[in-house]
């Protein structure tokens, strides 16, 4: 069995990444307001950078942010402020 790719090796940096987080719909635009602030402490970005939908059993939301990153350490950075967030239960 091969070693995996580096991050590196699989993104040609900067380029533009989805990052995925998931939460209690009960607390959409609050969680969504938070995944925004949260990958800001890393990156600037916009509201417009970001969406959000329910899921088909009604129960979470998916708040999408796409951002520009530069790095490996910048990726790493915005998951790291992502999983600090209070009611996040799925991250990709």
């Amino acid at each position: 069995m091969g070693q995996a790719d580096s991050p590196e090796e699989l993104f040609d940096f900067p380029c533009d990444f989805q990052f995925k987080a998931f939460g209690e719909t009960a607390c959409e635009e609050s969680f969504c307001r938070e995944v925004l602030q949260a990958v800001s402490r890393v990156i600037p970005v916009d509201r417009e950078a970001l969406c959000s939908r329910t899921s088909s059993g009604g129960r979470y939301v998916c708040a999408t942010i796409t951002v520009r990153v530069s790095s490996r350490g910048q990726m790493e950075a915005i998951y790291a402020e992502l999983r600090t967030l209070e009611g996040l239960r799925y991250l990709l």
